[in-house]
């Protein structure tokens, strides 16, 4: 079989591929790089992977791929996925994470490929939530509050449409907010962690910047998400859509804690308006029951191992 990862070298992807040589034996994994996609990531493991040279914003080069590889399925992970840089970026977001699914699918469309398609979508989909949908299901109103989370609904209804009226049979996923190793130090638990470890070696002063730390959101290993990205495509069907989360929610205060608790330095701590969004989402909860009965999913790897994991892999780095 053959499986095609778009953003093999991001966060996800690369954890995401790394699962699939260790699990799937007999799966040939095929990854889409830009030239200047940088490869860290994936350097442990970048001679068992075949690494094919596309954009999604450009059409003919993914044809090309997809025309070469004729994967059995895909794993479209590959966005601009960064809530902040939306608010710069709108349009770029849209030209990556929209146009470029757009892109894709047509491209599958014209050379008659229909590979099972994951599509990852976001909890950022939901937006502005009330007291009396928490935990959200997947039938919950979206409500989104970001360019990117606009994005992302639109990449989630596109693979409904493409699946009604084409039957390419896309699953969707929203996951919650995941993090581990590898995580873009941008990211909040990864900013926390790297900020600890650089205090740690004495390359900053002893104080911690920090946006919103009264958000909640509902934390998951990456490694755990992977492995319930591959059950979608094995067990989910076409057209329907499956959040995937933990179901417990930490606020971004007890991130921080946990972190320091795992460090002996001490620090201040100190708000950066930078840091802080336009509009911020103040609770993400899932109900992850409809993919837990589906696939059997669950969890497995305890919330302190992964900050643990985290702030070890910016030790390493800093």
């Amino acid at each position: 079989m053959k499986v095609l990862i778009t953003g093999i070298t991001g966060f996800a992807g690369s954890h995401l591929a790394e699962y699939i040589l260790h699990n799937k034996p007999g799966v040939e994994v095929y990854g889409l790089v830009r030239w200047r996609s940088r490869l860290e990531n994936i350097l442990s493991f970048q001679d068992k992977v075949y690494l094919l040279e596309a954009d999604l914003k450009d059409a003919s080069s993914l044809r090309s791929v997809l025309a070469y590889v004729k994967p059995d399925w895909i794993f479209h992970l590959a966005a601009q996925s960064f809530v902040p840089t939306s608010w710069k970026c709108p349009a770029e977001t849209f030209n990556i994470n929209v146009i470029g699914q757009i892109n894709l699918f047509e491209a599958l469309l014209s050379l008659n490929l229909k590979p099972r398609i994951h599509v990852a979508g976001s909890s950022e989909e939901y937006g502005q939530v009330y007291e009396s949908e928490i935990p959200m299901k997947e039938t919950n109103p979206l409500r989104p509050l970001s360019p990117y989370a606009v994005s992302k609904v639109a990449q989630d209804l596109l693979a409904y449409q493409y699946f009604r009226s084409y039957g390419l049979p896309a699953i969707r996923t929203r996951g919650f907010n995941h993090t581990g190793p590898r995580r873009g130090e941008v990211f909040v638990t990864s900013s926390l962690a790297k900020q600890i470890a650089e205090i740690e070696k004495g390359k900053r002063e002893p104080v911690i910047r920090v946006g919103n730390l009264e958000a909640k959101r509902d934390f998951t290993d990456v490694r755990d998400i992977v492995r319930a990205y591959w059950l979608a495509l094995e067990k989910g069907e076409p057209g329907e859509v499956y959040n995937i989360g933990s179901g417990r929610a930490y606020a971004i205060r007890e991130v921080l804690e946990m972190l320091l608790s795992l460090s002996r330095v001490k620090v201040k701590v100190e708000v950066d308006p930078a840091r802080l969004r336009p509009s911020d989402v103040p609770i993400l909860l899932a109900d992850a029951s409809k993919f837990k009965q589906l696939t059997g999913w669950e969890p497995q790897i305890p919330f302190e191992k992964t900050l643990r994991d985290l702030l070890d892999y910016w030790r390493e780095r800093v």
